[in-house]
C-alpha cells in the first residue's frame, strides 16, 4: 500500500547585493548543505508554512513573491513534495537559527550550485535560479521608480508649501438665466394657387390729352417772302444839294415770342410770323441804282 506523500513548502531566498546572494543553509545532524524548507503543520497553508520555515532556518524575516516550482523526491521510502516561493530576506537576522541548523550561507547563483550536496536539489536550483534573479531584478527597477516617484512628490509637497497663501478670488453669485423658451414648429406654407391675369378694362369716361409733337420733316417749309423791289431812294433836298449821302435805314422789327409752340398751328403762325427783316444799307441802294442808270 502506497504511503502518503510528505508535503513541504520552502523558499529560494535572495539577499539585495551586487551579484544578488542564494540562502543555502547546512544541516546539523546530516552536515548537509540544503535549500530551506520544512514540512506544513496541520492546518497551515503552504505559503505560510514556506515563509515560517524561512525564517526558522536563516534567521531573517522575507517578503513572499511569486511562485518558481514544486520538487518531488523520495525520502526515507515515502515521495517528499515541496513547493518554492520566491523570497527577499532583510539586511539583518531577526532572530536565532533552529536546532537543527548549524549555519546559514549566502551565496551567488553558481557557487551556491557548488555548495549543495543533493543533486536535485542542484537541478531544481539551476533551471528556477535565473528565473529568481531576473524576477528580481524587474522588481528592483520597479522598486526604485517608486523610490522616485515618491521624492517627487515630496518635493513638490514642500514647494507648495514654501509658496505664499494667495486669496482666493471672490465669487460673486450670478443671476441664474431664465430657461429659454422652446421654440415651437411653424406650420408648414402650402403653396399660393396662380391667378390668372385679368385684363383691365379702359376707362372711357376719362378725357385723354394726346399732344402730337409733329415732325420736323413734317413741317412745310416757310416760303421766304422775296424783298420789296429796288426803289428810289429818298434824298433830302438838303443831302443832296450838298453831295452829301444820308444813310437811312428801314427797320422792321417783329417780336418773336419767347413761348415755344406746341402744335403744328402754333409753329406755322410762328414761321410766318418769324421772317428775316429785310435790311438793305440806303447806300447800296443809291450804288445799284446809279450802277443801273449808267
Amino acid at each position: 500500500m502506497a504511503r502518503t506523500p510528505v508535503l513541504a513548502a520552502g523558499g529560494i531566498v535572495l539577499r539585495r547585493e551586487t551579484p544578488p546572494r542564494f540562502a543555502v543553509v547546512r544541516l546539523r545532524k546530516r552536515n548537509e548543505w540544503v535549500l530551506p524548507k520544512g514540512k506544513l503543520d496541520d492546518g497551515e497553508t503552504a505559503r505560510a508554512a514556506a515563509e515560517r520555515e524561512v525564517l526558522e532556518e536563516t534567521g531573517h524575516a522575507v517578503e513572499v513573491h511569486e511562485f518558481l516550482g514544486t520538487l518531488v523526491y523520495e525520502s526515507g521510502g515515502r515521495s517528499k513534495v515541496v513547493h518554492y516561493w520566491r523570497m527577499d530576506a532583510g539586511g539583518r537576522p531577526v532572530r536565532e537559527l533552529m536546532s537543527d541548523i548549524r549555519e546559514v550561507d549566502w551565496l551567488p547563483l553558481d557557487a551556491a550550485l557548488d555548495r549543495l550536496s543533493r543533486s536535485y536539489e542542484r537541478m531544481f536550483l539551476e533551471n528556477v535560479g535565473p528565473i529568481a534573479l531576473q524576477a528580481a531584478a524587474q522588481a528592483e527597477r520597479e522598486r526604485r521608480a517608486r523610490l522616485r516617484v515618491a521624492a517627487a512628490e515630496r518635493r513638490r509637497a514642500r514647494v507648495a508649501a514654501e509658496e505664499p497663501a494667495v486669496d482666493a478670488p471672490v465669487v460673486v453669485d450670478t443671476p441664474a438665466i431664465a430657461d429659454r423658451p422652446e421654440f415651437t414648429e411653424l406650420p408648414e406654407f402650402t403653396e399660393v394657387p396662380e391667378v390668372a391675369e385679368t385684363p383691365i378694362a379702359a376707362d372711357t369716361s376719362l378725357p385723354v390729352d394726346v399732344s402730337v409733337t409733329p415732325e420736323p420733316s413734317d413741317l412745310a417749309e416757310t416760303p421766304t417772302v422775296d424783298a420789296e423791289p429796288d426803289r428810289p431812294a429818298m434824298v433830302p433836298n438838303h443831302a443832296a444839294d450838298a453831295g452829301e449821302v444820308v444813310e437811312t435805314e428801314y427797320v422792321v422789327a417783329v417780336a418773336a415770342s419767347d413761348e415755344q409752340p406746341s402744335s403744328a398751328r402754333e409753329i406755322e403762325a410762328a414761321a410766318t410770323a418769324d421772317q428775316p427783316i429785310l435790311r438793305k444799307n440806303l447806300i447800296e441802294r443809291v450804288r445799284d441804282w446809279l450802277r443801273r442808270a449808267a
